[in-house]
């Protein structure tokens, strides 16, 4: 698989350049992931931290599933990874967990993200509310957020991929 990321448009209207840079960031994730063994995407960083590439794509699944499910349109989708027992779940796996698994969760919450944005308006409040405020969010500040979300954690995924094998670059 080779991922073919696709930088967004720089003239576009607010919507698209919102989407376009969220669907490169994702990409961009995945291209961090890719040639590696499941064995290497489960390599950590440094110790004590269990972070991994194969842990922040799990964890990346449940951020799609939360945001775009739970919070934008409330239907009360359970966790994928994590419980009350383990919160950071996500983060911790398996000999069972594989990329295969791990990437094929991710990309169904991708899918269901954008189905479940597509016919909102930017400033079409969310059904779900905040856990602090109990105000909603509007589709724009949960795009920019998943922006930022992804933004961050790639840069995590240079420095876990540069462990892993050297690899450095966008």
């Amino acid at each position: 698989m080779t991922t073919q990321r696709t930088e967004p448009a720089q003239n576009a209207d607010e919507r698209t350049m919102l989407e376009g840079w969220l669907d490169y960031h994702r990409q961009t994730l995945a291209h961090k992931c890719e040639g590696l063994t499941d064995a290497q995407l489960r390599t950590a960083s440094v110790p004590p931290s269990e972070l991994s590439l194969l842990g922040l794509v799990r964890h990346m699944a449940e951020v799609e599933r939360h945001w775009f499910r739970r919070v934008l349109v409330d239907d009360g989708a359970a966790p994928i990874h994590y419980d009350d027992e383990d919160p950071d779940g996500d983060f911790h796996l398996t000999e069972k967990d594989t990329w295969q698994e791990a990437y094929a969760t991710w990309q169904a919450e991708i899918g269901i993200a954008r189905r479940n944005a597509a016919e909102l308006r930017l400033d079409e409040l969310s059904r779900g509310r905040s856990a602090s405020t109990g105000e909603p969010f509007n589709l724009r500040w949960i795009y920019t957020h998943m922006i930022e979300e992804y933004a961050r954690h790639n840069g995590h995924a240079d420095l876990l991929r540069e462990c892993v094998d050297g690899v450095t670059g966008d």
